[in-house]
């Protein structure tokens, strides 16, 4: 017993001595908080199909009157982000997707959802104030439903042969997004 406190007393030291050093100290603090990151993550997407499940397809028009399907997408990877009109998070990583989509070019898809609106002027709205330049699709509950979306923004990374490779939910940044889209292509 005396011998595992005095054990457990120089291990105590040992990490006071250490903690005194800053990159020790930022290390421990950032180790702490990518974990607790990760794990809100998979707490957020626990519901969402899981990776390598193959994106129901679907036909939904746009906002000009087009029919957009998505399995005349396939040959590509598809950024598919859920979104509501309502939602400030949706609004701030509009701006995102716009340069994703521009950054992009035409070696990958981005289009998104529009779901859980009132009526089709609250998208338009949304799309003019947002200045967004990405196809904005008009969705129908179904398909949410069939996604297991139950938050916004929500976004699935798909392959280019219509299987999502990885969901999140939440803002994404420029970055992850680019780098979701390198690893499915």
């Amino acid at each position: 017993m005396a011998g595992q406190r005095e054990l457990l007393g120089k291990a105590r030291d040992a990490w006071h001595r250490a903690r005194q050093r800053w990159w020790i100290r930022w290390g421990v603090d950032l180790a702490v908080a990518a974990l607790l990151f990760l794990a809100v993550t998979a707490w957020q997407t626990r519901n969402l199909p899981g990776d390598g499940t193959l994106a129901p397809d679907f036909q939904l028009r746009t906002l000009s009157g087009e029919q957009v399907r998505l399995s005349d997408l396939r040959g590509k990877p598809v950024v598919l982000a859920f979104w509501a009109p309502w939602c400030g998070v949706c609004k701030a990583e509009s701006s995102n997707l716009s340069a994703v989509r521009r950054m992009v070019g035409d070696r990958a898809h981005v289009l998104t959802v529009a779901v859980a609106y009132e009526d089709e002027a609250d998208v338009r709205r949304f799309v003019q104030e947002q200045e967004a330049d990405y196809p904005v699709l008009l969705g129908e509950s179904a398909l949410p439903r069939s996604l297991r979306v139950d938050r916004y923004p929500t976004t699935f990374i798909l392959s280019p042969e219509g299987r999502i490779e990885q969901a999140t939910v939440g803002y994404t940044t420029r970055l992850g997004l680019l780098w979701r889209l390198w690893r499915a292509s």
